[in-house]
């Protein structure tokens, strides 16, 4: 028997995704108030990352999420689940972190979009694992 049921973890990476996303936007609304921007980027480059930076954030978490609740509910130990959510959650936070400060290629951007990736990848064959009798 897991010490730490699966349900637990998963709630656990929901809650700090959801974080993240909660402070990218308020990441964008700190820059629209800063520039008195309404609607879109208003060719503020600051507003466009942090405009991106959400946006790419909510690109990827939301299948990242519904692959470790597909876990969870497939009857994967929290064992296999928090691996899993800590690398979605920092790929995802490496990436925004980049992404929100400047527009620009970098190798720690690309890094976050890999170990996202990576998580992806993981997920999927967890899930396979796990569906396959």
């Amino acid at each position: 028997m897991d010490p730490i049921p699966a349900g637990h973890a998963l709630a656990l990476w929901t809650a700090l995704h959801l974080l993240l996303l909660l402070g990218l936007s308020l990441l964008v609304v700190r820059q629209r108030r800063r520039h008195g921007v309404a609607l879109g980027d208003g060719g503020v480059p600051e507003l466009a990352c942090a405009i991106r930076a959400f946006g790419n954030a909510t690109e990827y978490i939301p299948m990242g999420l519904v692959g470790l609740a597909a876990l969870t509910l497939a009857g994967a130990p929290a064992l296999a689940v928090h691996p899993a959510g800590l690398v979605l959650f920092g790929g995802r936070l490496t990436h925004a972190i980049v992404l929100s400060r400047s527009g620009e290629a970098s190798p720690l951007r690309a890094a976050g979009v890999a170990v996202t990736w990576g998580a992806y990848i993981y997920l999927a064959v967890a899930l396979l694992f796990y569906a396959l009798p």
